[in-house]
């Protein structure tokens, strides 16, 4: 039997490893079948002997007659009978929840193996997350009515998933935004400190170095009349935007109908489309939105300013990765009017989780010279910064 170490190498670099570390056999064989099936057709790591699976570091020997350098490298005895189906069992069977998640991420994006998303017996097995409603965005156009209506699970359950989450969030931010308006309702929570301090100044005791309090003041929770805003989501649907079109359509969703905020949401690429009606149900939204093809940022940002009703109570959230295919000195000049009309223009360049996203910078510094804040956020931090221009 090989030492867990070995045989931990061995389902890393494959099968040329094996003069070194012996035979695989039992459950730790059939990894190796199903990892193969997967990243044995890659043909940069065929070339170099390393198969890089999950967790995995970079693959090498440690010298002498065993180095795997050493040896005839090839990428298996012949073409595998696995299905996709086949694989999709063996995986969840064999592997922890978390290497599951980078095989099925790694199958749909990176080998862009279709058939998880569009074979209908892939479909019924696969677990839903947020990497398999990318996919379906990228190939519904694929899918035959069958497949489509399976794959509406999948979107329904990762927005559903993903509305809980967002939801909790956006009711943290909004809740105890606080106007300066006085309240008679007496309460902890709404205590005013600063305008205490002043309305009590002459129960001072400087002999006691105390301030006596005698008729403390508080302020009310929400407006009695709101001011409303306005919120723009302007969404990228280039292919890369998947994951921000997404939770773009999830935050218009769980902002939709807050009292005081008017919410448009707008997807772009060359032309525009007003989404705005379909707002109320992200999930259809999702399923109309169509990823990919070229860009005019500034098309949209003229569109936008079109909607503006009060600039001074107006945010423009342009989401994109800021690679403009239209004119660019056009859109920096769009962006200079709305800031200069006292709209808050907000430039990101990812709207959800990911920490590093992939933008033109220097777009993005023009367009902060112009006025914009430029930057990424999660839906909660985008929820929170409407919440505290609201308050204000």
């Amino acid at each position: 039997m090989i030492p867990p170490d070995l045989e931990r190498w061995r389902l890393v670099l494959g099968a040329p490893a094996e003069a070194c570390t012996g035979a695989l056999g039992g459950a730790a064989a059939e990894q190796d079948a199903a990892l193969d099936w997967l990243y044995g057709r890659d043909p940069d790591l065929g070339e170099r002997g390393v198969r890089r699976g999950p967790g995995s570091g970079a693959g090498s020997g440690s010298g002498g007659e065993c180095d795997p350098a050493d040896r005839d490298r090839t990428g298996g005895d012949g073409p595998s009978q696995l299905t996709t189906v086949d694989w999709l069992d063996a995986v969840h069977r064999l592997f922890p929840k978390e290497t599951i998640e980078r095989l099925e991420r790694d199958a749909v994006e990176r080998y862009e193996i279709h058939e998880v998303v569009t074979d209908p017996n892939v479909l019924e097995r696969i677990e839903p997350d947020e990497t398999l409603l990318r996919a379906v965005l990228r190939t519904k156009h694929l899918m035959d009515p069958e497949v489509l209506a399976l794959a509406r699970r999948i979107v329904e359950t990762v927005v559903r998933q993903l509305m809980e989450r967002l939801a909790t969030e956006v009711r943290q931010a909004f809740h105890g935004t606080r106007s300066r308006r006085p309240t008679r309702l007496k309460n902890s929570r709404n205590f005013d400190f600063h305008r205490t301090i002043r309305a009590n100044l002459a129960h001072y005791r400087p002999d006691e170095r105390r301030l006596y309090i005698e008729s403390p003041r508080f302020v009310a929770r929400t407006r009695r009349h709101v001011e409303r805003w306005q919120l723009i989501l302007l969404v990228d649907q280039s292919g890369s935007m998947a994951a921000s079109v997404i939770h773009s359509a999830v935050t218009a969703a769980c902002l939709w109908g807050l009292p005081g905020l008017k919410t448009h949401l707008v997807a772009f690429d060359t032309s525009v489309v007003d989404l705005t009606s379909d707002v109320t149900d992200p999930a259809e939204l999702l399923m109309k939105v169509q990823l990919g093809g070229g860009t005019d940022i500034a098309r949209a940002v003229g569109y936008a300013a079109g909607l503006v009703e009060n600039p001074r109570r107006a945010i423009v959230a342009l989401i994109t990765d800021f690679y403009e295919g239209g004119d660019a000195h056009l859109l920096v000049r769009q962006v200079k009017r709305l800031a200069e009309q006292g709209t808050h223009v907000l430039g990101l360049a990812a709207l959800g989780e990911d920490a590093n996203p992939d933008y033109d910078r220097d777009m993005a510094r023009r367009l902060a010279d112009a006025g914009a804040h430029v930057g990424a956020m999660t839906p909660g931090e985008l929820a929170g910064f409407v919440a505290e221009k609201i308050g204000r």
